[in-house]
C-alpha cells in the first residue's frame, strides 16, 4: 500500500508507521502540504480507513486519524477503542503499551469482561482507571478458561486465599488491588510468603495482624525483604528501638519500613542530632511517632523545631516527651493555639496544649 503525494513522492505504510511501534493501532499525525492524492491497494486480509479533516479554508492543514484493522492486529484496535470509551487519553495509552507489550494483542471482549470482574470484586468503576493504568498487566489475563492459559479468576482466587488465611477480610481484596495493582504479578511462594515471613519475624501473628498489615499498606509487598525491609528494620534496632516497638512501627506505620536508609532514614537522624537530641531522646522520638524518620527535614521537621524553640519558647526535651508533637499541622493547629495561650499567658505542657480537640482545647483553656 503507497501513499502517494504530488508530484512524485511515496513511501509504504509500513515506513511511515515504524516509528510509531508498539502500538500500531490508531495515530494521530499532523502534515501540512500543498495537495495530497491518496492511493489505497489493500488485500483482503488488510483494510485501512482514512479520515481526512480540512480546515483554514482548504489551506491543507490536516489532522489524520488512521485506523489499521489488520488481521494480525485487528484486537490491538478494539482495545484502542475500549481505552478510548473509558477515558483514557493518548499519553496514558502509549505508557501502557509500553508497560505491557501483550496489551495490543488483547481483545475488547476480554478487557470488559476482566473491566466487570474487578468491579464485581469491589472496586469502583471511577477508580478503575487508576488500577489499569499502574497494571495493564491486569487486562491481558482471560476470564475464560482455556488449556495453558491462566484466567483472571484463576490468578486472583489462589492470592484472596492467601490473603484470607492471614486475616484480611474479602472485601478488602479490592482495596488492596485499588492500591498496588501489581499484586496480582506477584508470586505467592518467591514473593509473598518472604513478606509475611518476614513480618512474622518481626513478632506479628499470621491469624490477623500481618493481615492487617498488608490491608493497610499493600506497597509493602512490592519491596525486597532482603534489599529495603530487613535492612530498614535493622537499622531501627540501632536507633535503640525493641522488639515491641518495631512491632508498633509495622502495625501502624508500615510505610517507614519501605523506605530507604542512606537516602531517608539516615539523613532525619542525622538532622535530629545536629538539633541537640541525644541517641536517647532520637530513640523515644522514633518509638513514639515513627514517621518523624520519613517527614522532610525542609517542610516539616525544621519549621516544627525552629517554631517551638523561637515562638513558643520551649526546649527540644519537651519533644522527646512527646513525640506526637511532630503529627499537629503548623498553621492548623500549632501556631493557632500558641497565640490563644499567649494571649491568656497560659502555661501548660505540649500534651496537655494538643492531645486534644479544637472545642475540648477551647474548654479546658476558658475561651468562649
Amino acid at each position: 500500500m503507497l501513499f502517494s503525494f504530488f508530484p512524485s513522492f511515496s513511501f509504504s505504510l509500513s515506513q511511515l508507521f515504524s516509528p510509531f511501534r508498539p502500538f500500531r493501532s490508531i495515530y494521530f499525525l499532523k502534515v501540512k502540504f500543498n495537495l495530497l492524492k491518496i492511493t489505497e491497494n489493500a488485500e483482503n486480509s488488510r483494510n485501512v480507513q482514512i479520515l481526512w479533516f480540512f480546515c483554514n479554508n482548504l489551506k491543507f492543514s490536516v489532522r489524520i486519524f488512521i485506523k489499521l484493522n489488520m488481521e494480525t492486529s485487528c484486537q490491538g484496535s478494539g482495545i484502542m477503542w475500549f481505552f478510548k470509551d473509558r477515558g483514557f487519553d493518548d499519553k496514558s495509552i502509549h505508557e501502557m503499551s509500553r508497560k505491557c507489550k501483550r496489551l495490543e494483542s488483547v481483545d475488547k471482549e476480554k478487557a470488559s469482561e476482566n473491566w466487570e470482574y474487578l468491579k464485581s470484586i469491589g472496586i469502583q468503576e471511577r477508580k478503575l482507571p487508576s488500577v489499569i493504568g499502574k497494571c495493564p498487566k491486569i487486562l491481558t489475563l482471560d476470564l475464560r478458561w482455556r488449556p495453558n492459559q491462566r484466567s483472571l479468576e484463576e490468578k486472583l482466587c489462589p492470592l484472596l486465599a492467601f490473603f484470607e488465611a492471614l486475616g484480611a477480610p474479602e472485601k478488602q481484596f479490592g482495596k488492596m488491588i485499588l492500591l498496588n495493582p501489581r499484586i496480582i504479578s506477584y508470586s505467592i511462594e518467591s514473593k509473598l510468603s518472604q513478606t509475611v515471613d518476614f513480618l512474622a519475624s518481626l513478632g506479628l501473628s499470621k491469624d490477623g495482624m500481618i493481615g492487617k498489615v498488608l490491608v493497610k499498606h499493600p506497597y509493602i509487598m512490592g519491596y525486597s525483604v532482603g534489599k529495603r525491609l530487613r535492612p530498614t528494620s535493622e537499622f531501627l534496632r540501632l536507633l535503640g528501638l525493641t522488639g515491641p516497638q518495631l512491632q508498633k512501627v509495622a502495625m501502624n506505620f508500615p510505610e517507614v519500613l519501605c523506605r530507604d536508609v542512606d537516602k531517608i532514614l539516615r539523613p532525619n537522624v542525622i538532622y535530629l542530632q545536629s538539633c541537640g537530641f541525644s541517641s536517647s531522646q532520637i530513640a523515644a522520638l522514633v518509638a513514639g511517632y515513627p514517621p518523624i524518620l520519613i517527614k522532610s527535614v525542609s517542610n516539616s521537621l525544621g519549621p516544627r523545631i525552629k517554631f517551638l524553640e523561637e515562638v513558643m519558647g520551649r526546649q527540644i526535651a519537651e519533644v522527646a516527651d512527646y513525640p506526637d508533637f511532630f503529627r499537629h499541622g503548623l498553621k492548623k493547629r500549632l501556631e493557632v493555639r500558641q497565640k490563644l495561650l499567649k494571649q491568656k499567658e497560659v502555661q501548660c505542657s505540649l500534651s496537655e496544649m494538643l492531645d486534644c480537640n479544637q472545642k475540648k482545647f477551647l474548654l479546658k483553656f476558658g475561651f468562649s
